[in-house]
């Protein structure tokens, strides 16, 4: 999951290099929703074992309530940091 600075927008999204797509994401690479929302901070995020078991969870969370979102990411990111910092 990605949020913009004043974590009022999030944005989620699946992929199968999370460096290479946080790096895009921050540096406005690709145009759409998170380039046009400022959407710059990898705030959450987990491995799956298989495409099909991502894409299933990314429709999943996208159904969500904003509410049950925060929580997900205040359960391991408490401060809202930006993880991609952390990431090799």
């Amino acid at each position: 999951m990605m949020a913009n600075h004043r974590n009022t927008v999030l944005y989620i999204g699946m992929t199968d290099d999370i460096n290479r797509r946080a790096y895009e994401h921050r540096n406005h690479l690709i145009k759409g929703f998170t380039h046009r929302y400022n959407c710059e901070k990898l705030v959450w995020f987990e491995g799956h074992s298989s495409r099909v078991s991502a894409f299933t969870r990314e429709r999943q969370l996208k159904k969500w309530k904003r509410q049950w979102k925060e929580s997900l990411i205040e359960q391991v990111n408490p401060e809202w940091r930006d993880l991609a910092e952390t990431l090799l």
